[in-house]
């Protein structure tokens, strides 16, 4: 290992439109800020495609099919944030590991994870939804505590990875210069990967604003322009923390065929509390 530790920066932006009619709100400035917060949350999986370049750099691209991650967002990031990504190689922990972090202006760490080559060390506590089948779901309700009880398995969804969908992501949501992830041989984007908690969580209930809070991500294939993924859900549980109500489910992508693209671990705040809400707690 010739080099140990490798680091970049970015400028953080939103990687969507700064309107209260977005799919999820929070990421933008009015709604935000009726929530307490200083302005537009960027999205957790744009903030964590940040950091695929230095992974990349540090592993190689054999961890896009061969790898895994686990990252967790400890603060939010905000436009205009000057982000360092910091990869450090981890000496005492599995074998071609390496910790992550994401740290601001301020010096204030926002995201902290590890990634690796190979099966996560977690791979064998995640479960395989068993429904895959598509279908759509016309009759959305919002997701509650009580609602969580119910069912484990949520509907599928299927989403078919044009080189359209291709470019948009990678020049609009990451604006990355990557070749890897644009064009008519483009492949998706590992953040785009990530992305399907909160996808698969909008497919199957209404859900004003959420934040994602964690991930885990174990990679098995790549998807190549012109690729159908089908993605199921498994519920694991739904909580109450800080007056915030979460959600932590099992994703899992397959292609056409049947075979496994990726496994994901996702945690969410379905319901963020309001800044009077967290008051009260204090």
């Amino acid at each position: 290992m010739s080099k140990k530790l490798i680091e970049n920066k970015v400028i953080a932006f939103l990687g969507n439109d700064d309107s209260p009619d977005i799919s999820n709100p929070i990421h933008s400035t009015e709604v935000a800020q009726a929530y307490g917060f200083a302005g537009a949350l960027v999205g957790g999986v744009t903030v964590w495609g940040w950091a695929s370049e230095t992974i990349i750099q540090a592993l190689g691209e054999d961890w896009l099919e061969n790898g895994w991650s686990e990252f967790s967002f400890r603060q939010p990031t905000f436009p205009g944030d000057q982000l360092t990504i910091t990869a450090t190689f981890n000496e005492s922990g599995k074998e071609n590991s390496w910790h992550i972090s994401m740290v601001n202006q301020s010096d204030t760490t926002c995201v902290i994870g590890e990634v690796g080559l190979g099966d996560a060390p977690w791979i064998n506590e995640l479960v395989k939804p068993k429904e895959m089948l598509p279908k759509d779901n016309p009759n959305k309700q919002e997701l509650t505590l009580e609602e969580a009880s119910g069912s484990n398995e949520w509907l599928a969804m299927q989403v078919n990875f044009t080189e359209e969908l291709c470019d948009e992501f990678t020049t609009q949501k990451q604006i990355l210069g990557n070749s890897l992830f644009v064009g008519k041989n483009g492949i998706a984007h590992p953040s785009w990967i990530a992305g399907w908690g909160e996808q698969l969580l909008r497919h199957n209930f209404l859900i004003p604003s959420s934040m994602h809070t964690k991930s885990r991500v174990q990679h098995r294939k790549r998807v190549k322009v012109g690729d159908s993924v089908f993605g199921g859900a498994h519920l694991l549980s739904a909580y109450e923390r800080k007056a915030h109500h979460f959600a932590n489910f099992d994703v899992l992508l397959q292609d056409k065929d049947g075979s496994d693209i990726a496994q994901l671990r996702h945690w969410t705040i379905f319901k963020i509390a309001t800044a009077k809400e967290r008051e009260n707690l204090a």
